[in-house]
């Protein structure tokens, strides 16, 4: 019997988080990103700024020069995660082979389901849409490379300066057919160099290197050309991952002009140490190993890192070990253009109390009340004054 796998990709979807708090931007050309001065970059851009030839990884200055109307937004990171994990438990509702690849994708085995995968995908969408008003659009084949790339194929094709809220299908033993006629490019897994190495071969689209011999392209390409020769020909046995080993937990943000500024590099590293305490809670874990991460002007950088007593969770334990070491490491005025903050060194909640933690109970708890007003209020709700621009 052949798998049913769904690839989900929700829409432009920083700025459709970003239209729920503001329902006038719909339909406006705007984009999630850093300032045009210095080094800002496109985020995330509306369907109708793509209209304009704006996309992700584009300079904010360039962007602007295309589209000066372009309203630029400044990331909202925290409410962008809120959203993502409620989706997911979505997803969780239909199947528990979810594989989730990124804030906004994931891929589901629903081959247990009787009902047909373009139908399962139909419900799915307007379930994410009629909850939480996000758009979506789905890829449904037999395999992850075949679905995903369904799913890119589809997403393309729409140019209507509006979300696509595609569906497309790939039925069981068709992909090689439908994958044929794509440029290479579009292959999973080939990116520009390797095109570059493919094109004198006379290989441009998928076709052209599925007819290829598996044991030339492995000679001329090692293992990458045997797994090549395999996704040309829409071959991917790659089960559903459901569970990724966590090794560590970390953010970091790149400023959009270096700075030099004390105060502001440690409410910094304060709502990086939050944003990291977080995702520990949520996913069950403690640390005993914090990291920082600083990037000079120069492009310099530098890991220092430190063992705390006992495994640890909590934001303020985060924080103060990582303000410990940037006072170590920073020189006073000295620009910084990246920092960023990370737990290792990774175990599951402990079984019992040990008596030296027992002075953290309350803090614990402290912690928990904290949390469960932001999953009710938003993570902003309750911020250290610390944390507040003057």
């Amino acid at each position: 019997q052949p798998r049913k796998i769904l690839h989900l990709d929700l829409d432009a979807f920083f700025c459709a988080v970003e239209e729920l708090r503001d329902p006038t931007l719909r339909g406006q050309p705007f984009a999630v990103g850093g300032a045009p001065d210095g080094r800002g970059v496109i985020a995330a851009c509306s369907y109708a700024a793509r209209q304009f030839g704006i996309h992700s990884a584009m300079p904010t200055a360039h962007a602007l020069r295309r589209c000066p109307q372009l309203l630029i937004l400044p990331g909202r990171h925290t409410a962008y995660e809120e959203y993502s994990r409620r989706v997911l438990a979505q997803l969780y509702n239909l199947t528990p082979l979810v594989e989730q690849i990124s804030i906004d994708e994931a891929f589901l085995d629903v081959t247990d389901l009787h009902l047909a995968g373009e139908k399962l995908a139909r419900q799915l969408q307007q379930a994410v849409w009629e909850k939480y008003e996000l758009p979506c659009s789905l890829g449904v084949a037999e395999n992850k490379l075949l679905a995903k790339t369904a799913n890119d194929f589809g997403k393309a094709k729409s140019k209507t300066g509006r979300p696509p809220m595609a569906i497309t299908v790939i039925p069981p033993g068709s992909g090689a057919a439908f994958l044929a006629p794509l440029p290479v490019e579009k292959l999973w897994g080939v990116g520009p160099k390797t095109a570059q190495r493919l094109a004198p071969l006379g290989i441009r689209t998928i076709g052209e290197l599925a007819a290829w011999p598996p044991e030339e392209l492995a000679r001329r390409f090692g293992k990458q050309g045997r797994d090549l020769a395999r996704r040309a020909r829409g071959i991917d046995p790659r089960p559903i991952v459901t569970v990724h080993e966590t090794k560590s937990v970390s953010r970091e943000t790149t400023f959009a002009q270096d700075v030099r500024d004390r105060v502001e590099l440690e409410r910094t590293l304060l709502r990086l140490s939050k944003s990291v305490g977080w995702r520990l809670r949520r996913a069950a874990l403690h640390g005993v190993t914090v990291q920082l991460k600083l990037r000079w002007a120069d492009f310099t950088t530098l890991t220092r890192q430190t063992t705390l007593p006992h495994p640890t969770n909590q934001d303020n334990d985060i924080y103060q070990a990582a303000k410990t070491l940037f006072t170590k490491t920073w020189q006073r005025g000295r620009p910084v253009r990246l920092i960023g903050v990370g737990v290792t060194n990774l175990q599951e909640p402990r079984e019992q109390l040990k008596l030296w933690e027992a002075s953290s109970v309350e803090s614990d708890r402290l912690q928990e009340t904290l949390d469960e007003l932001r999953e009710r209020f938003g993570r902003e709700i309750i911020q250290r004054a610390s944390e507040l621009s003057e």
